[in-house]
């Protein structure tokens, strides 16, 4: 017998579901439930929750890179850009951060923005190899930020319970100030934190891959 529904529904619900259960309560049968079929249906089309997981990353970014695509006037621009787009998607979904790592995409729809970024830092002077290690150390101080982020903030105007600086700080050792006075860095304005902490990454990147630092090493 043929499957009553399609991959594009699955991933769909997944997705929205995601905002409800979290990606621990995130289950094929949760997801079968909620399709009204039997849990084996969703088989057809995924043989595990992973294989489920590279299909939502993916169809995540098909979201994110929807559209044409203007070259970035600097790798500077192409950086932030990226890190920022990136960010920006995966707090449109509770977990978002942890359910885009580690995962396999499962089409070649990222390659076009791919390569327009590379372009961008191979015009600059960039050997290849260093585009990539600088493309991804943001991508892999993004997806670390915005883990972090979603664990005290699984969803918008939520507060984890176990994160008020606060009630932290009342609860170390008078000793260690300086640990009970950094929650409020630790905890809060993720805004200014990324921007900062990208800031960093830019320039790490063009004090240590820079063509200028590769030629007088």
């Amino acid at each position: 017998m043929p499957p009553k529904l399609d991959r594009a529904q699955v991933v769909d619900t997944a997705l929205r579901l995601l905002d409800e259960t979290g990606l621990d309560g995130l289950t094929l049968r949760r997801i079968a439930t909620e399709l009204d079929v039997k849990a084996p249906a969703l088989y057809w089309h995924f043989a595990n929750k992973q294989a489920l997981l590279d299909e939502m990353a993916t169809e995540m970014l098909r979201r994110m890179t929807g559209g044409p695509i203007t070259p970035p006037a600097s790798w500077q621009e192409a950086l932030t850009a990226t890190c920022r787009t990136l960010r920006g998607a995966l707090l449109g979904y509770r977990d978002g951060a942890k359910v885009f790592s580690g995962t396999r995409l499962t089409d070649q729809g990222h390659t076009e923005g791919q390569h327009v970024m590379l372009a961008a830092f191979t015009r600059a002077g960039f050997e290849l190899a260093d585009a990539v290690q600088a493309y991804t150390t943001g991508y892999a101080y993004t997806i670390g930020f915005v883990i972090e982020e979603q664990a005290v903030h699984p969803r918008p105007g939520e507060r984890a319970p176990g994160y008020d600086p606060e009630q932290r700080a009342a609860g170390i050792d008078p000793a260690h100030e300086l640990a009970a006075a950094a929650g409020r860095d630790l905890f809060g304005d993720y805004e200014r934190r990324f921007e900062r902490g990208l800031a960093v990454v830019v320039a790490g990147v063009e004090r240590v891959l820079g063509p200028e630092t590769a030629a007088n090493p």
